[in-house]
């Protein structure tokens, strides 16, 4: 999804952007960061997401937007002894037992005045029946204050170009692994769940290496006074550290 989903000034109104769900990988750190990679190995990427009111086109302001991801190698901070290159038939939340309390490549950050985050971080590897993908909670607070949290309003994940995400999968960090990674085309969750709508738009960072970086950005519309259904108040007491 870009920056283009919103409709003109005289009718100021986005799409929705596709909600998917939360995946068995999530957890509730609590940790405000904007450079969530813990000095993890991989492509540097630089995340940037703008939060849109759906229903006026305005920015959302003092939303707290949560992302995590896999590390280079396909694994997630607290279950990093599941082995990535072992396909797992579960995606519900709770339905695999974590293993550490590891907390690289996961934090949150609150939305600028123009309804904006930054995330520095690294490019996503993959893990086993998966395409390249970031996960994104959008929770609506007041004072940008996690006491005065009032709902999850958003939840989904985004994509990576394939141009990109083949040329940081050939790198040392990434490249050696028994398994291999779905196309976006072959990914149930983009196929079905308007994973076309939510690629992020990608670009790098030097024009000397594609292993400099990339950046990346999108725009996610959502409806400030939904609940989703994808993570439940009882996720977060659950998930906690």
């Amino acid at each position: 999804m870009d920056d283009n989903t919103c409709a003109a000034p005289s009718q100021p109104a986005c799409l929705l952007s596709p909600e998917q769900i939360a995946g068995p990988y999530f957890r509730n750190p609590k940790l405000i960061r904007r450079n969530i990679s813990e000095g993890a190995d991989g492509v540097p990427l630089i995340l940037r997401l703008a939060i849109v009111d759906a229903m006026t086109g305005q920015p959302v302001t003092g939303a707290l937007v949560d992302i995590w991801h896999c590390n280079a190698r396909g694994a997630y901070s607290g279950w990093s002894k599941i082995n990535p290159d072992k396909e797992v038939d579960v995606g519900e939340i709770g339905s695999i037992p974590r293993t550490d309390d590891d907390t690289y490549l996961r934090g949150g950050q609150f939305t600028d005045k123009h309804g904006v985050v930054r995330f520095t971080t690294i490019y996503p590897g993959f893990y086993a029946g998966r395409s390249l993908h970031i996960h994104v909670a959008v929770r609506i607070t007041a004072g940008n204050n996690y006491l005065q949290e009032r709902h999850v309003a958003w939840v989904g994940q985004l994509y990576l170009p394939e141009a990109a995400s083949r040329s940081v999968l050939n790198t040392r960090e990434y490249s050696g692994r028994k398994a291999s990674p779905l196309t976006n085309d072959e990914d149930i969750y983009y196929k079905h769940h308007g994973g076309e709508a939510s690629t992020l738009s990608v670009h790098t960072l030097s024009r000397k290496s594609n292993e400099d970086g990339y950046f990346g950005s999108t725009t996610i519309a959502i409806d400030t006074f939904a609940v989703s259904s994808h993570i439940k108040p009882e996720d977060f007491d659950r998930y906690t550290v």
